[in-house]
């Protein structure tokens, strides 16, 4: 395989997985983007810790989307990030029926 073909390969899962997202995305009220992965989740919550004078985010996160297209099964129950860099969560608006 070359690299110009495993380079089209990434992009076609990439355009997958926004698609997906674009898909999925009404199911859920949170999105999470931390330094290694962008989540959506139904609930969210976060705990600012000190260790030793370095402060750090846990967040725990339920019935989740990972935005990762290595993985085979996306959708997870739980997840946790602990992280001493920066962390966005945005509430998603909600859409009236």
């Amino acid at each position: 395989m070359s690299t110009e073909d495993l380079e089209r390969y990434e992009a076609d899962i990439e355009l997958q997985l926004y698609k997906e997202y674009k898909d999925v995305s009404p199911m859920f009220s949170y999105v999470v983007e931390s330094e290694r992965r962008f989540y959506l989740a139904n609930e969210v919550s976060q705990t600012v810790r000190d260790a030793g004078g370095r402060t750090y985010v846990e967040l725990e996160l339920r019935d989740a989307w990972v935005w990762d297209m290595y993985r085979t099964s996306r959708f997870v129950q739980s997840v946790r990030i602990v992280t001493f860099k920066d962390v966005n969560v945005e509430e998603l608006p909600r859409n009236d029926l």
